[in-house]
């Protein structure tokens, strides 16, 4: 790829699924396995061939979306990002006509909540029009789906299907050899109005390049990881620990603490007198003091005493104390008991 690749990430959702750690933060920087989940998503494209060659779109909402470039500034000072507002959530494909005057050459669109191992390498060699990332899956009705046929092309996409006959869900990553084809499908798409439930999806626009003959194939993926739910991102949090974020070891030097792998802390975190794990995270500058904590996240700045926690969420700078069982709580909060 000689142009700049550009990397279109949608992110301008309200985070419903993520109350109430998204009432203060935007989704993307929330903490996951030690570090935002927008970090680990941008630890992914360093397999991207010529990764200085890259341009970021960021599509930020008007509630909390100043977050974003603070942030981008503040941890990513040579990134070259550009930002676009999307103040009505009119779907995926609104954000990339709002994007438009920056979409040219090779494309991609990467939903912020999705994360994948994956190897983006081949891009350099890539010949087909574009790429569409899927996994299959047990139940594919809330997803979007790709048909395809035994070379691995695709045929058509479809959004939520009521059957699950074909469970190849799309994951929410797509490249693009050309990214003016896409702004032109999708100015097609909304003349056409196809949209679901008030929203533009992507994958009716990538019918219509079909249509226009355009060339798209599948890459399967092995792992792909969520944090659009609390959930979700717990279990994104197991996974982490389980393949890498682990520092066990180091914790375990800690006087007092009890570490029941895998877990990470965060070297700057105070831990007294608990025992930690299995599938705990601790960020920087919390404090845990008289606990026990499993399958739990704390975020940033967080501190938690005399409380037996298991599949818990705790925001930043919140405050939990004698807190015996599951809890959600989101920054700057406290439970005392």
């Amino acid at each position: 790829m000689t142009d700049s690749l550009k990397i279109i990430i949608p992110m301008a959702g309200w985070g419903t699924r993520m109350r109430p750690q998204s009432w203060s933060k935007p989704k993307p920087l929330i903490g996951v396995a030690g570090k935002p989940s927008f970090d680990h998503l941008m630890d992914m494209f360093k397999t991207i061939p010529d990764p200085d060659n890259i341009e970021y779109i960021f599509i930020i909402g008007p509630f909390l979306g100043e977050q974003i470039p603070v942030y981008v500034q503040k941890h990513y000072p040579g990134v070259k990002a550009h930002y676009v507002v999307q103040e009505e959530m009119k779907g995926q494909s609104h954000t990339v006509w709002l994007a438009r005057h920056l979409v040219n050459g090779p494309t991609m669109v990467v939903f912020s909540d999705t994360l994948l191992e994956t190897d983006f390498s081949f891009l350099a060699t890539e010949k087909s029009d574009g790429v569409a990332w899927v996994k299959a899956v047990p139940d594919p009705r809330r997803f979007g789906v790709a048909e395809i046929n035994k070379e691995g092309d695709i045929q058509r996409l479809i959004e939520k299907p009521k059957a699950m006959e074909n469970n190849l869900a799309v994951v929410g990553c797509y490249y693009f050899k050309k990214g003016e084809d896409l702004v032109s499908a999708v100015n097609e798409q909304i003349k056409r109005d196809i949209q679901l439930k008030g929203e533009y999806f992507l994958v009716d626009a990538i019918n219509i390049m079909l249509e226009n003959g355009a060339h798209l194939r599948t890459n399967s993926v092995d792992i792909w990881l969520d944090t659009g739910t609390i959930e979700a991102t717990l279990d994104t949090n197991k996974y982490m620990l389980d393949h890498g974020r682990d520092n066990s070891l180091d914790s375990a030097k800690r006087a007092g603490v009890t570490i029941v792998p895998p877990v990470f802390i965060h070297p700057s975190a105070k831990v007294e007198g608990s025992v930690i794990g299995p599938h705990v995270s601790i960020s920087a500058e919390c404090e845990v003091c008289g606990c026990v904590l499993r399958n739990s996240i704390l975020d940033e700045g967080s501190a938690v005493s005399d409380s037996v926690l298991d599949g818990s969420f705790i925001g930043r700078n919140a405050r939990v104390d004698g807190h015996p069982k599951t809890v959600n709580i989101g920054d700057n909060s406290s439970i005392q008991l």
